[in-house]
């Protein structure tokens, strides 16, 4: 296995020329006019050699003042950082805490630090729905919930589940579901009062 110790400047700095992600977790590099420091795979403009620092570990950059990357996240212990999955993780979890509110794209993706174009982009790439498509799902996995578990009625459940208009409600749990709110309750009491008797 690689270390540190065994690799020439050269080498790590063709490695971070390269953005060669085999050396992430091996070495990382420091550039003293911004005071970041970054994995050897990170996507950021390629600095001025001269303004380099080599460092064998996170800790050891750190010590030394730097502070780390927010686009690569030098800092967290991941041999293999892949940003994307990051930015899903960041964006899912966003959503999930925040969809009572009535949030656009743009405050979703200036909230995880990237464009309304690339999140998109990403979030359709990797879970194949858009953010919007996220956030209407979790808001209707709540409305089911409030449907079966309470006994509130269908405007009621939309208000609460932050969607502006009862028909936009509609809308998306019919989408969803292929029921109407109160078809689901429904059906799904019906379901319930069979199994019983069974």
């Amino acid at each position: 296995m690689k270390d540190k110790n065994n690799l020439s400047e050269d080498t790590m700095w063709e490695a971070t020329l390269l953005c060669d992600a085999a050396y992430d977790g091996i070495f990382f590099y420091a550039v003293k006019t911004t005071g970041i420091f970054c994995r050897p795979s990170c996507k950021s403009r390629v600095p001025n050699g001269e303004n380099v620092s080599f460092f064998g570990s996170a800790d050891e950059a750190q010590r030394a003042g730097y502070r780390p990357c927010k686009r690569c996240r030098p800092d967290l212990s991941y041999r293999k950082y892949d940003p994307f999955d990051f930015i899903l993780e960041d964006t899912m979890r966003l959503i999930k805490n925040n969809y009572i509110q009535n949030m656009s794209l743009h405050d979703i993706a200036s909230n995880v630090g990237v464009s309304r174009f690339h999140l998109n982009r990403i979030f359709k790439e990797r879970t194949g729905c858009t953010p919007r498509m996220y956030l209407e799902k979790v808001r209707v996995d709540k409305a089911k919930e409030l449907l079966l578990t309470t006994e509130y009625n269908s405007t009621q459940i939309g208000y609460q589940i932050g969607y502006q208009s009862i028909s936009s409600f509609y809308n998306a749990f019919k989408r969803n579901t292929g029921f109407s709110p109160s078809q689901f309750r429904t059906h799904h009491a019906s379901n319930t009062l069979n199994q019983n008797q069974d």
